[in-house]
């Protein structure tokens, strides 16, 4: 369905249809004879060639930055590694090179936090809140995702050089963007690891107390 309706809104097939149209119109005022059927076919092929070859022929596949959509089933690993092996492989495809190489690195760079964060997570001895576990699937699901499928819907050269309404380009904002959710992997694994090295320093201080120096010397056999 979604082929046809690419079909149906080409601008190649509405240039045949309105050249068809003509000749049908033509036809009914009695201007063409018989053979105006024929000729809206014809009119039909010729307007559709002409349209495609200036805008372009109509695409059975959609672009490759419209396929960027996850679900959010299974376990956090299988979701998250699911949604950021999409992202990398769309950002390393960078279609029609409409991501800046260097917005590409910092969105490869952002993949690779975020894995280390899902790997930190499960090997921590901490536990993010419900929040915080909401927040860092929802970033490699939906936030990251949506960013990179939104801007690669713009053209590189309207991208980067057209300001918007808050007075940035598009570029602009999607690096904007990538820096917020950086700083939110960065704190997630910060709050992980401050609680890992608080349980290490509990277990320090039990060691400590039950062996330390200060502790009661066990006695000697007698003789």
């Amino acid at each position: 369905m979604d082929r046809l309706f690419r079909w149906l809104g080409s601008p190649a097939n509405w240039c045949g249809l309105g050249l068809a149209s003509a000749v049908l119109v033509l036809k009914a005022t009695g201007f063409v004879g018989l053979s105006g059927l024929a000729v809206a076919a014809l009119g039909y092929a010729a307007g559709f060639t002409a349209g495609g070859l200036w805008w372009g022929f109509p695409k059975w596949s959609a672009p490759a930055w419209e396929a960027l959509q996850f679900s959010d089933e299974g376990s956090a690993r299988e979701a998250m590694e699911r949604a950021l092996h999409g992202v990398r492989q769309l950002t390393q495809y960078n279609p029609e090179n409409r991501m800046p190489a260097s917005l590409q690195g910092r969105v490869l760079e952002l993949c690779k936090a975020l894995e280390g964060l899902l790997h930190q997570w499960e090997r921590s001895r901490g536990q993010l809140s419900l929040e915080d576990s909401f927040d860092a699937r929802r970033i490699a699901i939906t936030y990251l995702p949506d960013a990179l499928n939104t801007y690669l819907s713009i053209p590189a050269a309207y991208a980067t050089g057209k300001v918007l309404a808050n007075g940035k380009t598009a570029t602009e904002i999607f690096k904007d963007t990538l820096e917020e959710l950086e700083a939110k992997v960065r704190e997630l694994g910060d709050d992980l690891a401050a609680q890992d090295a608080q349980a290490f320093l509990t277990h320090s201080e039990f060691v400590k107390q039950k062996f330390g120096e200060h502790s009661p010397l066990p006695k000697e056999p007698r003789s």
